[in-house]
């Protein structure tokens, strides 16, 4: 495990005469690993996004309009680029990391999974490219609870089969400050980092957080699959089954114990649920 260190004030130059091409700019995460860098300190930011409006980008971060799946706007985005966020992206991940090794970018970060996962197809494409990397491997996101919002404003409640599965979830802005810092420092190269957030909570537990933030209490309400499908198809579509099927079924079989990685990282503690769910409260009222 890294040694503990202060993230770096800003102003002090990080990655000046260094270009960043961040992909997925207007995506969760890639859009907050650009405030990172930025501050962090970090110049010659470059975003790659589909919307740059909708992205809001500062006027010091160079906009590429694009995505990975654009063969030509990739390539064009990747010229003089030194460092690379690369946003999960299976389909594409082959081109991507092709045109970055032509490109002589010296350094991918990516966002994936470990080898045998889904995400792993990232994580194995990258490692293949010979280019310098980092993979960033989190857990179960804070955001994730956002799927409950529906239900939370119209019902005060929250319909879930397993109350006693737990995880360690983490906030996607450390995420992004750990990709900021694994960017910008080069000790993080060729480092696989299993992403924890600081403590495990089962998912009563979370209910109950958001409703301390709220003021009142949001108790979790044991039911059956079907049921919790059913209720979760508000927020999430077609992809409600699935979720409950595959992501909250394997909460239930076993959890991750929390890890002081993030902290060590990125040289603050990391966010805990009660602190993201204050921050949050509007998405629930």
């Amino acid at each position: 495990m890294p040694e503990s260190r202060p993230a770096r004030p800003r102003g002090v130059g990080y990655g000046e005469g260094v270009t960043i091409l961040v992909t997925g700019a207007t995506g969760s995460v890639g859009r907050l690993v650009v405030d990172q860098l930025l501050a962090r300190g970090a110049t010659g930011v470059r975003a790659l996004t589909v919307d740059p409006d909708r992205a809001a980008l500062p006027d010091s971060v160079e906009v590429v309009h694009g995505s990975v799946a654009q063969s030509q706007a990739l390539q064009a985005a990747m010229r003089g680029v030194d460092r690379l966020y690369l946003a999960p992206a299976p389909a594409t991940v082959e081109e991507t990391v092709t045109a970055a090794r032509r490109a002589g970018v010296g350094h991918i970060v990516d966002l994936s999974g470990e080898p045998e996962s889904w995400w792993g197809m990232v994580t194995t494409a990258v490692e293949a490219s010979g280019v310098p990397w980092t993979h960033l491997w989190p857990g179960d996101f804070m955001e994730n609870t956002l799927v409950w919002a529906p239900q939370i404003r119209t019902e005060g409640a929250v319909r879930e089969p397993w109350p006693q599965a737990a995880s360690t979830p983490i906030a996607m802005d450390d995420i992004a400050a750990v990709a900021a810092a694994a960017l910008l420092e080069d000790q993080n190269q060729n480092q696989a980092y299993s992403l924890t957030g600081p403590e495990k909570l089962t998912r009563r537990e979370l209910a109950a957080l958001i409703g301390q933030a709220l003021g009142r209490e949001i108790p979790l309400v044991q039911v059956g699959r079907d049921e919790a499908v059913a209720v979760l198809e508000a927020s999430m579509g077609e992809n409600a089954a699935w979720y409950v099927d595959t992501v909250l079924a394997g909460s239930a079989a076993e959890a991750t114990e929390p890890t002081r990685l993030v902290e060590d990282l990125i040289g603050r503690p990391a966010t805990t649920f009660a602190q993201w769910a204050r921050h949050h409260v509007d998405d629930f009222r």
